[in-house]
């Protein structure tokens, strides 16, 4: 088999395992009625990329995920009611801009964008951080801040791929069903990793 013939076969094998992650995570979640499916699927998702980010790549996807899944069902849920509550907020400030007037709430339009954005990235680690370290959900909180901030251009890389993802899909949403999910997460936990790795290095880790 020649050099060209043995990258399209791995191309394919990866493209296979994307749209098989990819399905997993929707068909899980829709298996915990969206509402106390979605948390513990994505979890999983995040664990099986991670696994691709160390290097193991030959695990088997299915039973990696079901287990991930069974077993972080509760925690993971946990932690969603958080980021629900965290995307509340964000869904209260974005109705307070828009109806804002002139004078002092034009003042802290700024402060609250800020905010918007500092914890949605926050929410982008939280899934890395809950699969890689055995952490509370405060930890996990905490550690997800503490590394959001202190890592600008790994926020820069996630934003980029994130945002590349979604004007793919948005020009082919074919390809969303299929990769969307699984891409995203890839990207995400391939970043944190990095991160990750340099937290490790320089022992940074809030417990």
């Amino acid at each position: 088999m020649n050099k060209t013939a043995t990258r399209a076969y791995a191309a394919t094998e990866w493209i296979t395992r994307f749209a098989y992650v990819n399905l997993l995570w929707i068909g899980f979640s829709i298996l915990g009625l969206v509402v106390f499916g979605f948390f513990p699927a994505t979890i999983s998702m995040f664990a099986i990329t991670r696994k691709w980010a160390m290097g193991e790549t030959d695990i088997p996807i299915f039973q990696t995920f079901l287990n991930t899944y069974k077993s972080e069902f509760i925690k993971s849920n946990c932690l969603g009611a958080i980021i629900v509550i965290i995307l509340g907020l964000i869904v209260f400030n974005l109705v307070l801009i828009q109806n804002m007037g002139n004078g002092f709430f034009e003042v802290i339009q700024i402060p609250i964008y800020m905010f918007m954005f500092a914890a949605g990235l926050t929410i982008l680690f939280m899934f890395s951080v809950y699969v890689h370290y055995e952490l509370t959900l405060l930890q996990i909180i905490k550690n997800s801040f503490l590394m959001m901030i202190i890592h600008p251009i790994e926020n820069l890389v996630i934003i980029s791929g994130l945002a590349a993802v979604f004007f793919v899909v948005k020009f082919v949403p074919g390809l969303g069903f299929f990769f969307a999910g699984s891409i995203s997460a890839a990207i995400v936990m391939a970043t944190c990793y990095l991160v990750f790795k340099k937290v490790d290095k320089r022992k940074q880790l809030i417990t």
